[in-house]
């Protein structure tokens, strides 16, 4: 399919800064589940969408503070750089898009802050280089917390920059595996009275881990949908939490992926008759329209870029005419988009 079916207009002034107050206090549209079906509601709405039986999947990877402002020295020039990372490799390297990524050369050292330096390994296309630090294992992580700033999506950072607020407001309740650098910003909606609302319902909650990677943020560069390339992410899936999810499945209850970092992690791991396997690894798995979904019955997810591959993957969910009305349903009635925005609740096409 061609990238340029998936545009739409946005007003920018719908591109949210902070989140609402309380989280749970979001606006949430319905889409589905019978055919054109949409309905105006609050994320506090979303116990009634769900019955028991039904188990909600979170993805518990926590955020950390990914963008190093460094300076690398050759003889008596100096350069600043900035590096947000996206990838760990092993215990002392990262992947890492650089900017200006010019200013670099392959065996050159970058000094970050609190003591902490990288000599650049290889640089690769993108403005992408790979960084071996000064500190290793959990030293490197101590460092990293100490220098880097929260990775706030280049769209709210151009508008207002980074501040102490983002620390929390940037991370969801649940966030327990330290990886990520950026948030599963569905999960961001949820506040301790949204959960026990959920499992008052007899909604069972399993959580699993996608470290999000800094290429959610990348445009599509590609014409096509056939010639873009996801980048890996990491992921895991313990078998405790697949046999939950199976068990519930053969009784009858839907599998909510919260999120589409979760959503991916599944589908990575189903077998073809749905059934979740236990994953540790990487996942580079793209959903686009056409794709027959295998676990997922339904998705709750934020709004998201024109020409994104997120907007490809709810497309997918329900047919890309669908889910243009349904955003262009969303423009007009002002919902807020992107991380700090309000949801949707998305029942599969097929799954009704």
């Amino acid at each position: 399919m061609r990238v340029d079916e998936f545009d739409f207009e946005l007003p920018e002034e719908l591109i949210a800064l902070r989140p609402a107050r309380p989280r749970d206090s979001a606006r949430m549209l319905v889409i589905g589940p019978a055919p054109g079906h949409l309905a105006d509601e609050g994320v506090r709405d979303l116990p009634g969408h769900l019955r028991e039986g039904d188990v909600l999947v979170f993805n518990d990877t926590r955020v950390i503070p990914a963008r190093l402002f460094g300076t690398r020295r050759r003889g008596e020039a100096e350069a600043k750089i900035e590096a947000l990372l996206h990838k760990r490799e092993d215990a002392a390297r990262w992947l890492a898009f650089v900017r200006p990524a010019k200013r670099l050369k392959e065996g050159e050292r970058v000094d970050f802050a609190e003591g902490l330096s990288a000599e650049v390994e290889r640089r690769g296309e993108g403005g992408e280089a790979l960084f071996h630090f000064s500190a290793s294992g959990p030293d490197l992580d101590a460092a990293i917390l100490r220098a880097g700033e929260m990775p706030l999506p280049p769209y709210i950072e151009r508008k207002r920059g980074t501040d102490e607020a983002d620390l929390t407001d940037y991370q969801t309740l649940y966030a327990r595996e330290p990886g990520a650098v950026a948030a599963p910003t569905a999960g961001l909606h949820f506040t301790p009275e949204l959960l026990a609302a959920v499992e008052a319902r007899g909604v069972a909650t399993v959580q699993l881990t996608l470290h999000v990677g800094a290429g959610t943020f990348l445009p599509v560069a590609a014409e096509t949908t056939e010639s873009h390339k996801m980048h890996a992410e990491w992921g895991e899936i313990a078998m405790a939490e697949a046999e939950a999810i199976n068990t519930a499945r053969a009784k009858g209850g839907r599998i909510v992926a919260v999120g589409t970092t979760s959503l991916r992690l599944l589908e990575t791991s189903a077998t073809p008759d749905g059934q979740i396997t236990p994953f540790r690894g990487e996942t580079d798995i793209f959903i686009t329209p056409g794709y027959r979904f295998r676990a997922v019955d339904m998705l709750m997810t934020n709004f998201h870029l024109p020409r994104s591959t997120l907007f490809m993957l709810v497309s997918a969910l329900r047919g890309l005419d669908e889910m243009k009305r349904a955003y262009a349903h969303a423009v007009a009635e002002r919902y807020r988009f992107y991380s700090y925005g309000d949801a949707c609740l998305i029942y599969r096409g097929d799954a009704a």
